[in-house]
């Protein structure tokens, strides 16, 4: 048995004390916990704190690993030669520094929380870095919190103790140590790995700091699950946002532009005279890389006049009763881009909101206002809950509820798993099918939100429909996905219209972003944003046909609340499309530090400084660059200025509601 023991003690003493690091990072959320328990105690349950501080082990071990490996590999490192006393006291030392080292990050971060009400990422160093008086105000705070040097005094010491030696089971042979060494170091790699990306399944990316709000009711929550150590890991290196000073005041800025809409009177004197509240369902169908190019109704104008499409249910839509606009364009690239858009109305600039450090920042969006009336609101997304990080912004956003792919399996009246695509989650078909019957099962009003994932790389059909949906062109193997989710949502909305929720309802339609291109007007700069933006109210009260006007994925929210008669404050960086004559409307995207501004007939691409091109939306190919030709340059440019500003200060000041 002792042989065993010494075969196994290099991996069993890597792993004890990674277990010590736990135990460290564990006390350092519990000291969080009672320093800032003011901010937590209403809301918080046992039961709730316990889902917290599960999450919060996933952001554990991500942190403890990444401070960890040159440690883990020094102590698995398979040479005989460093096997000596000396070496061995150095790798003491390394983890006792780095582990309290990430103690005094959390602890400091405990005290700090209270003004930033975020975990601290690595716009700190932004943020001071003109402050001469840091020192003081360290001095200061570091009284009133004396007895987090002791803490800190007393864990070092047990953790000095308490460190378990690699010898204390020594090995002997020139071979058998490096050989053991070296199989414990393989063995162990791969669950390094998979710690550091924050799970195994091929739809999980390296977490980051949004995917805290998976576990939380709050943004501020985030604080408990989140350690410090993490959230500077994962926004090193990022892009980082930063307010410029095209306005010397807010108060000029936001006469140019103001994200907040406020209702506004009829005869300006009374609240009274606000129209009166429709309570009708919300229904926003958001479809996987759903790009306008392959929507025959949007490109009457290709191959001759011949151009067909891959989507005729969506046409038959568009021709009998919905109400689309024709130069509609999403705000982002990704996935991850286009939930903030549609759903809150915040575009992408920069990085993905999910992604940037400021995705825990307080946010509303259209489930979240809409609750404030009375709706159920509910997210369904047919992958795993952790996909995408869709649960967190929808938890982050207010929706009530999410469904995913377990919920889905876990349902008798479905067909479970045996619906699984094998690669992102539950076929659209089955899926949008579940969707319905859900909604059929909620209390009216409600507002949902639902993202397919059918129409995602690789895009493969279920076996069902692989003789009706073929092959059409290797170059494109999109279109046949398309195919098969067009009819996914004609099958939903011949079962949705036999519900009773129907007629009362405002449908929405447009897509997370765009994806393969055939066509080269769709391969530009502008042409890669060109998405759908689709509203069909079987009432007929929101109108119908083909609008001349541009429209963009920040639009949908701002034109629902409006058309409902929403009587709150709330940002957006879009506009009611209902009520904005076509020649006002406008939309606006970020690519590879540009930005675009979509206004009058024209693009600009501005680079944060100037102009650098104006392009004619007749110009399909964008060949044609006429900057400073236009009349109208100076004045898209100003309002983009406004724009961009309005955002930076918001996104770092925390001012994401009213």
């Amino acid at each position: 048995m002792k042989k065993y023991v010494k075969f196994l003690w290099p991996l069993a003493s890597v792993l004890l004390n990674l277990l010590l690091a736990y135990v460290i990072y564990f006390i350092a959320r519990i000291a969080f916990l009672i320093e800032n328990y003011s901010l937590y105690a209403d809301n918080l349950t046992a039961s709730h704190l316990i889902e917290m501080l599960r999450g919060g082990v996933m952001f554990d071990t991500t942190a403890i690993l990444y401070t960890n490996a040159l440690w883990i590999v020094m102590v698995l490192f398979p040479f005989q030669w460093k096997e000596n006393s000396i070496y061995h006291t150095i790798c003491k030392w390394l983890f006792v520094v780095v582990n309290m080292l990430t103690l005094v990050i959390n602890l400091g971060d405990t005290v700090y929380f209270r003004y930033s009400m975020r975990r601290t990422t690595t716009t700190i160093f932004q943020e001071f870095e003109n402050e001469n008086n840091l020192g003081g105000i360290f001095l200061t705070e570091a009284v009133a919190h004396w007895y987090f040097f002791l803490l800190a005094a007393a864990i070092g010491w047990g953790l000095w103790k308490c460190y378990v030696s690699a010898t204390r089971y020594p090995l002997s042979g020139k071979w058998l140590v490096p050989s053991v060494k070296f199989i414990s170091l393989l063995a162990f790699t791969p669950f390094c790995v998979a710690g550091m990306r924050g799970g195994w399944t091929r739809d999980i990316r390296p977490i980051t700091v949004s995917n805290a709000n998976n576990y939380c009711d709050r943004p501020t929550e985030t604080g408990i699950v989140l350690n410090t150590p993490f959230a500077l890991i994962r926004t090193l290196g990022k892009n980082l946002f930063f307010v410029p000073e095209y306005f010397p005041t807010e108060e000029e800025m936001a006469k140019v532009f103001d994200p907040i809409h406020r209702p506004v009177a009829s005869d300006s004197l009374s609240a009274d005279s606000l129209k009166p509240f429709k309570k009708k369902n919300v229904v926003v169908i958001i479809i996987e890389s759903f790009g306008r190019e392959y929507i025959g109704a949007y490109n009457k104008h290709l191959n001759d006049g011949q151009y067909k499409g891959y989507t005729p249910f969506t046409d038959s839509l568009i021709a009998n009763g919905a109400l689309t606009y024709r130069y509609s364009y999403c705000n982002g690239r990704k996935s991850i881009d286009g939930m903030p858009s549609i759903l809150s109305s915040v575009p992408m600039f920069i990085e993905p909101f999910f992604l940037s450090p400021y995705s825990v920042n307080h946010v509303s969006g259209i489930a979240d206002c809409l609750n404030n009336k009375g709706y159920e609101t509910a997210f369904f997304h047919g992958a795993e809950r952790g996909s995408m990080g869709f649960m967190a912004f929808a938890r982050a956003t207010k929706f009530k509820d999410y469904y995913g792919r377990e919920d889905y399996a876990a349902d008798p009246r479905t067909g479970g798993d045996k619906d699984f695509d094998g690669w992102w989650g539950i076929s659209d078909e089955p899926f949008m099918q579940y969707y319905c019957m859900k909604m059929s099962e909620m209390k009216q009003p409600f507002m949902t939100a639902l993202f397919t994932l059918s129409s995602h790389h690789p895009f493969r059909v279920p076996d069902a429909y692989k003789d009706v949906f073929k092959e059409e062109n290797p170059d494109m193997p999109i279109y046949k996905v398309i195919r098969y989710t067009d009819m996914a949502l004609q099958h939903f909305f011949e079962s949705a219209k036999k519900q009773p929720w129907f007629e009362n309802t405002i449908f929405a339609i447009t897509s997370d972003h765009t994806n393969m291109q055939a066509f080269d007007e769709y391969r530009t700069d502008l042409g890669g944003f060109c998405s759908p933006v689709i509203f069909y109210d079987p009432s007929g009260e929101m109108g119908s046909g083909m609008v001349d006007a541009i429209a963009q994925q920040t639009d949908i929210m701002p034109t629902i609340l409006e058309h409902l008669g929403y009587d709150q404050p709330y940002l957006t960086f879009g506009i009611d499309l209902l009520n904005t004559p076509a020649e006002d409307t406008w939309a606006v995207n970020y690519l590879n530090g540009i930005y675009q501004y979509i206004k009058h007939g024209h693009v600009i691409q501005f680079n944060g400084e100037k102009t650098t091109a104006v392009y004619s939306l007749e110009d399909q190919l964008m060949k044609n660059n006429i900057v400073g030709q236009f009349d109208r340059q100076t004045e898209m440019e100003l309002e983009l200025k406004a724009i961009i500003q309005q955002y930076m200060m918001r996104m770092t000041e925390n001012r994401l509601i009213p």
